[in-house]
C-alpha cells in the first residue's frame, strides 16, 4: 500500500490531489492548519473514493487504504515532530510527499508599504521554510519507500518565474521554492526524486479576494482562456508520482500557455 502526504490538504488544490491519489489506491494523510471542519469533510470523500474505486476495479482481494488528517501547521516544528511520529505508528514509512500548503494575499506590486513586514515573514516562512521543514523531517520515512525513488512535489507558481502575481514576496518565495526542488533533487538523489509543480492562477473559492482587472489580465494573457482548477493540479501531480519516474529537479507549469504571453 502506497502512501501519500499532502500538506494543505483541505484546500482548494489540496483536497483534489487527495481524492485523485485515493482514487488510485494509495492511503492518503492530509495536514490541515485551522479548518478542521473541511478536513474531516475531505476524509468522509476519500473514504468514499477508495470504496468507490475498489468496486471500479471490481478487486476482492484488494488492500483498502487507510486514510488520516491532521493538524500540523509546517511553521510549528513540535506539530511536525507530532506528525512523524503519526505517519511512522500507522504507516511505517512515505513514498510520496506533496508540499502544498501556502499563503498569500493581493498586494500591488508598487505599493511598497502595503505590502507589511508580517506578511512578508508569513509568506516566506509557510510557502518556503514550511516546505524545507517537511523534507527534513519526513527524509528518513521517505528512504523507507520501497519505490525505485520516493517523491517530493512541491507546489510552485508559475509567479516564482515570470515575477507576476499576487505580491512581491509571494513570487520570490515561489522563485526559493524552485531552488529548493533543483537543490534537493540533486542532494536527495537517487532514492528521493524533487519536482516542482507549477501552476498559472488557479480558480478557486479565494478568487473573489481578487481585483477583477487583474483577473481579467491573467485570462486575457492565457492561449487556452480558462484558468487552471485544482484537478490540473492534481492531474500533474500524480502524473510526476506514476508516469514521469524518471524526471527531478524539474519545473513543471500548469498554467494554459500563460508563460507563452
Amino acid at each position: 500500500m502506497k502512501t501519500v502526504l499532502v500538506t494543505g490538504g483541505a484546500g482548494e488544490i489540496g483536497s483534489a490531489i487527495c481524492r485523485k491519489f485515493a482514487e488510485a489506491g494509495y492511503s492518503v494523510l492530509a495536514t490541515y492548519n485551522s479548518n478542521k471542519e473541511k478536513a474531516e469533510k475531505l476524509l468522509a470523500e476519500l473514504n468514499l473514493a477508495s470504496e468507490q474505486s475498489i468496486v471500479k476495479r471490481q478487486s476482492s482481494i484488494e488492500k483498502k487504504a487507510h486514510h488520516s488528517i491532521f493538524h500540523a501547521p509546517t511553521t510549528d516544528p513540535d506539530k511536525l515532530a507530532d506528525l512523524k511520529e503519526f505517519v511512522l505508528e500507522k504507516y511505517g514509512k512515505l513514498d510520496v510527499l506533496v508540499n502544498n500548503a501556502g499563503i498569500t494575499t493581493p498586494v500591488k506590486h508598487d505599493d511598497l508599504d502595503g505590502l507589511t513586514d508580517e506578511w512578508i515573514d508569513k509568506i516566506m516562512q509557510t510557502n518556503f521554510r514550511g516546505g524545507f521543514a517537511m523534507v527534513r523531517a519526513f527524509k528518513d520515512l521517505l528512504m523507507k519507500s520501497e519505490e525505485d525513488s520516493a517523491l517530493v512535489v512541491n507546489i510552485s507558481s508559475i509567479a516564482g518565474i515570470y515575477g507576476i502575481g499576487s505580491n512581491v514576496a509571494y513570487c520570490a518565495s515561489k522563485s526559493a521554492v524552485d531552488s529548493m526542488t533543483r537543490s534537493l533533487a540533486r542532494a536527495l538523489a537517487p532514492k528521493i526524486r524533487v519536482v516542482s509543480v507549477s501552476p498559472g492562477f488557479v480558480e478557486g473559492e479565494y478568487t473573489k479576494n481578487f481585483d477583477p482587472a487583474f483577473l481579467k489580465n491573467q485570462m486575457d494573457n492565457t492561449p487556452l482562456e480558462r484558468f487552471a482548477n485544482g484537478n490540473d493540479v492534481a492531474n500533474a501531480v500524480f502524473a510526476v508520482a506514476t508516469q514521469l519516474t524518471f524526471s527531478t529537479g524539474n519545473i513543471i507549469t500548469v498554467d494554459g500557455g500563460r508563460l507563452l504571453k
